[in-house]
């Protein structure tokens, strides 16, 4: 049980418990939890309670948001910023910390803790910690009554967004795919109700998706190898909105301010300046034509602001503006949406890097790749920055934004394999197990993402696009937009009044209007409305001068004074669970089933899409046919007796129809019920009911050939070398009795060919009372104890056989 928040409304304090939660992701050893269940507990005692008759009614709105649904945390990885940050910023040698070393042990000094440090024998261990990135924390409001009163351990801050992790095994090496989406808590809300731009630069659904790739044979963050990509969706930056009032499913767009030297826009633009660097691409596919001005408004007001902004900065920096009409190129039967999009994609990334933290592989330097060499971002002696960022926006920046940024994660993607030496060419093809997967990642992805914002899922998925869907999908299209259309009209209200309540926009007040009595929460997002404007800035030099000079690094990575502040030296026990990396992910104090178990649990590409007939190829990166999947078809997977059938059975169950062949109807059902139930991010192929009638049909198309399947044929008959095998196994087999060497004589009444075993332990030691086991060699012990460094990220230097044999096989493979 672990609190997260303190709330209070117009009587006494509240603490906000978890009692529930669930592991979704492993990243370097850290756990990160989804919340399952919370509990609030109302602090003062009943006997000086003085009741008040709007109390229960807050309590009930601020209940309206779900803790259960999409919440996240870990209690020792920093959620709200990026693995770049935290593998480089919070890395750096403690020295560069030591004025800040002596202020942070004073106003922090606890005198058990030191106690306890010096009675274990000085097993201190320092390390750095840094202030969470408030945007996308959550609970911070909640948090900030106590942040300067109790102990750090106190604070658990929480994201929302998406999380989850598949296993990408590459002829048995276990490869991690993790995608982290944060919300912005700033400015956040419902589709019609949050549109543009605050104040203060912060825009409405404002979502930051990391896809982190990790050689999973090695977990820990010193020796191991992790990269990640980042990409933003955010909605248009500029004063607009629309009205629902008229009750027609595309109400009209409005915008509400003039702004004409862009300031909001600037203000945007220099938030991103200062957290991913440069330069900043921003991908619109808001429609260009149409016969009726709607979505050509902001296209027109956008290139307008980027345009203004961009005399300004230096031409190395500037603002990157792609724009692409993606709903025109749809309705073309001419035109292939996704290789537009993969050319797109192949640009961005290549201008903006990507994260490593490892060196470039020798072999990228045997096998250099000209796509590889115009890679930008910036290369370090420990491995690559990514500098800049994607940031996509349609008009809700759900649907072809959710498309545009599969594809551009997907070619990021194709350079992480290759960056850690799994593949040899940076790119990767449909079809293939290993886009599957990222497919389906990214597809959870988008469903919850516009579950959260839009009211129902993603209306237009990848496979639309590709046109591949189903006839069925039409329908299903049809029942989302209905859904859709139903959550803005009827209830957005009431969850942006709870989203207002829980993120602190608004504090109840006695004496004030109830935030059911507010007309509007316009003048609660846009603080200048309340008082008067502070200074503006200048209409040239729109960007903060610290950021512009240390570009294209983001301002936040950066060394300097203003950024070592946010850093924090903390003081722990080496065994502490916080830092203790192995009891934390293998958990030997508790009593845990494989069943359980989170790597088993996770999607796997071999167990969940590759197919299981013998012959196929096992990598993950050889394109399959339409019709061959691994899918499973026990549906949903909430149930664990189904699970664990499924487990049981994968390996010698017959593939299962393709997936277009089932009724994509279903799939709502099965997904409705994942987000509700919390199940593990995994989407699975509903059974397809038949009646008897068609049982015969279904038997015909299931069943495979028996050759296929288990590569032999019982029913021919077995040759004399195969026969021979058996027999002589059968013979070993009733030869279990003990013998001695005395006793051979007595051998003359066997058969002949009959072998007599006598099993010898090899223990000198070997009963029920004493076991003495075997003594290891020299040399075993060496190639153990460098196995143990190797995980320590301590490296055995190359014999001369071990070089001369990779030059061999370098040799022999490729040139």
């Amino acid at each position: 049980m672990v609190s997260f928040s303190f709330v209070r409304f117009l009587e006494g304090y509240y603490i906000v418990l978890i009692t529930k939660r669930r592991k979704m992701a492993d990243i370097g050893g850290h756990a990160v939890y989804k919340i399952e269940d919370t509990n609030m507990i109302y602090i003062p005692n009943d006997s000086v309670r003085i009741s008040h008759p709007d109390e229960a009614r807050y309590l009930r709105i601020f209940q309206n948001v779900d803790l259960s649904s999409n919440f996240y945390f870990s209690y020792s990885y920093d959620l709200s910023h990026s693995l770049q940050y935290n593998l480089t910023v919070l890395r750096m040698p403690l020295e560069m910390l030591k004025s800040e070393t002596t202020q942070t042990r004073q106003e922090s000094f606890d005198i058990f803790e030191d106690e306890g440090l010096i009675t274990q024998g000085g097993n201190g261990v320092f390390g750095i910690s840094s202030e969470p990135y408030m945007k996308y924390v959550w609970n911070g409001e909640l948090l900030d009554i106590i942040k300067n009163t109790v102990h750090r351990d106190w604070l658990l801050y929480i994201i929302h967004g998406f999380c989850g992790q598949s296993k990408l095994l590459i002829y048995g090496r276990p490869v991690y795919v993790t995608l982290i989406a944060r919300r912005s808590s700033k400015f956040a809300g419902t589709r019609f109700l949050k549109r543009g731009a605050n104040c203060e630069g912060d825009v409405a659904n404002e979502v930051e998706t990391e896809q982190m790739l990790c050689d999973a044979s090695v977990m820990s963050f010193t020796a191991g190898s992790y990269s990640s990509y980042v990409q933003v969706r955010g909605s248009v930056p500029l004063y607009w909105s629309q009205d629902i009032s008229t009750m027609m499913p595309k109400p009209p767009i409005t915008l509400d301010q003039a702004d004409p030297f862009a300031h909001v826009a600037a203000l945007h633009f220099d938030q991103m300046l200062q957290r991913f660097g440069s330069p900043i691409i921003v991908l619109n596919l808001v429609k260009e034509r149409e016969k009726r001005k709607h979505e050509r408004i902001l296209s027109e007001e956008l290139v307008a602001a980027v345009t203004y902004l961009n005399q300004f900065l230096p031409p190395e920096h500037t603002i990157i503006y792609i724009p692409w009409d993606m709903a025109k190129y749809t309705k073309s039967k001419l035109c292939n949406v996704l290789d537009r999009l993969n050319v797109i994609a192949e640009s961005v990334v290549k201008k903006t890097g990507f994260f490593v933290n490892r060196p470039d592989s020798y072999c990228s330097i045997l096998r250099p790749d000209e796509k590889w060499n115009e890679l930008g971002g910036c290369v370090i002696p420990t491995g690559r920055l990514q500098t800049g960022v994607l940031r996509t926006n349609c008009v809700d920046c759900l649907d072809r934004t959710n498309t545009a940024q599969f594809m551009v994660g997907k070619c990021a993607l194709a350079y992480q394999l290759y960056s850690l030496g799994l593949i040899d060419k940076p790119n990767l093809q449909f079809d293939t197990d290993a886009v599957r997967l990222f497919e389906e990642l990214y597809e959870d992805h988008g469903d919850t993402l516009s579950l959260q914002y839009g009211g129902s899922q993603l209306v237009h998925r990848v496979k639309t696009y590709r046109k591949i869907a189903p006839w069925t999908q039409h329908s299903k299209d049809i029942m989302q937009t209905l859904s859709r259309y139903y959550s803005n009209a009827f209830s957005d209200a009431d969850r942006q009044d709870s989203i207002n309540l829980f993120l602190g926009v608004f504090h109840p007040t006695e004496g004030k209007p109830h935030l059911w009595e507010l007309p509007t929460d316009f003048y609660l997002h846009h603080k200048n409305t309340m008082r008067l404007l502070p200074t503006r800035r200048s209409y040239t030099y729109w960007w903060t001068p610290e950021v512009i000079k240390h570009l294209p690094l983001p301002y936040d990575e950066v060394i300097c004074a203003a950024n070592l502040k946010k850093l924090v030296v903390k003081k722990f026990h080496k065994y502490e669970e916080e830092i203790d990396i192995h009891n934390e992910f293998f958990r030997p104090y508790e009593l845990s089933s494989f069943d359980d178990t989170f790597c088993l649990a996770m999607t796997s590409s071999a167990r969940d899409f590759m197919p299981k007939t013998v012959g196929i190829d096992p990598s993950p990166f050889t394109v399959r046919k339409p019709d061959e999947t691994g899918k499973s078809v026990l549906g949903n997977k909430n149930n664990r007796e189904e699970a664990v059938l499924q487990r049981k059975t994968a390996a010698s169950a017959p593939p299962p129809p393709s997936e277009e062949a089932v009724s994509s109807s279903s799939e709502d059902d099965s997904g409705t019920d994942r987000e509700e139930e919390g199940s593990v991010s995994q989407r699975s192929t509903p059974v397809k009911m038949t009646d008897l009638g068609d049982s015969a049909k279904v038997t015909e198309n299931v069943v495979q050939p028996m050759k296929e399947v288990y590569g032999i044929n019982l029913s021919d008959g077995l040759s004399e070398e195969d026969l021979s095998i058996y027999l002589r196994f059968v013979q070993l087999g009733q030869s279990q009795h003990k013998q001695d060497k005395s006793s051979q004589q007595f051998c003359s009444r066997c058969p002949d060919g009959v072998i007599k075993l006598t099993p010898i332990s090899a223990f000198s030691q070997d009963n029920i009372y004493e076991v003495q086991p075997p003594k290891v060699d020299r040399k075993s012990t060496e190639i153990f104890h460098a196995h143990i460094q190797a995980s320590q990220g301590i490296m055995q230097p190359l014999g001369k056989e071990d070089t001369s044999m990779y030059r061999e096989y370098i040799r022999n493979r490729y040139l």
